[in-house]
């Protein structure tokens, strides 16, 4: 289990993401519930890091951008 912390930096993301990317390499329901805890609390805390820190903008369906 990763020590989990804040997403305060580029790299702090990647570790969050590297993480993510082995606890979803198999079946998520195969996880123990620990595995699972920690999958849900880094999806959360990369998802608040992606939030302040890339723009997202939704496309005008009007006029196409």
């Amino acid at each position: 289990m990763m020590n989990i912390k804040p997403i305060k930096t580029k790299d702090d993301y990647k570790a969050a993401m590297a993480r993510i990317c082995e606890l979803t390499s198999s079946d998520p329901d195969a996880l123990p519930d620990s595995e699972f805890d920690e999958l849900g609390v880094l999806t959360a805390l990369a998802e608040a890091y992606e939030n302040g820190h890339y723009k997202n903008e939704a496309t005008d369906p009007v006029i196409g951008h």
